[in-house]
């Protein structure tokens, strides 16, 4: 059930502003979308930009440092990045920013595919509890939850956002 304190769309519509404002003058930008949530979000921050001709999803499934231990989703996209990476702004998409290991596998995925200029870090939440030193340079809000609870972004048939607390 979504969280009424939570409003998604209110959420992301801050974080669309505070992209647009500090992207304005990027060079050579596109945009790559963290599955599952961080893609949805990538996908109409493009659509806004007009930059879907420069928008890549990205899974960290088998680049995860704990992935032996958390195993795989139950269901691993492919990793799509149709724009050459090299030289790019790249600006990667996340839903929930936490620990930081999965931002950490998606920056090791993209070098995979080049060298971007620069990457830069969008996030709807960011819950704390980092365990790497890793920041977003836009962020709709700052939230604390236990350790036993996450966040859960949904997106409905008609394309609107949603905000889930779960138990771990």
């Amino acid at each position: 059930m979504p969280n009424p304190e939570l409003d998604a769309e209110a959420l992301y519509s801050v974080l669309a502003q505070q992209v647009k404002a500090g992207l304005a003058n990027a060079d050579q930008l596109a945009i790559v979308g963290i599955h599952s949530g961080g893609a949805w979000l990538a996908e109409r921050l493009a659509g806004e930009l007009q930059l879907a001709h420069r928008l890549g999803t990205i899974d960290v499934s088998f680049y995860r440092d704990d992935y032996a231990e958390k195993g795989l989703r139950a269901e691993v996209k492919p990793t799509q990045i149709p724009f050459d990476v090299n030289g790019a702004t790249i600006l990667l998409v996340d839903d929930v920013l936490y620990t930081g290991r999965t931002t950490r596998a998606a920056i090791n995925e993209l070098f995979d595919y080049g060298r971007p200029a620069k990457i830069m870090l969008a996030a709807l939440i960011d819950r704390g509890g980092r365990e790497l030193p890793i920041a977003a340079d836009f962020v709709a809000d700052t939230i604390e939850l236990s350790d036993n609870r996450q966040l859960v972004l949904q997106r409905a048939a008609d394309g609107r956002f949603s905000l889930t607390v779960d138990h771990a």
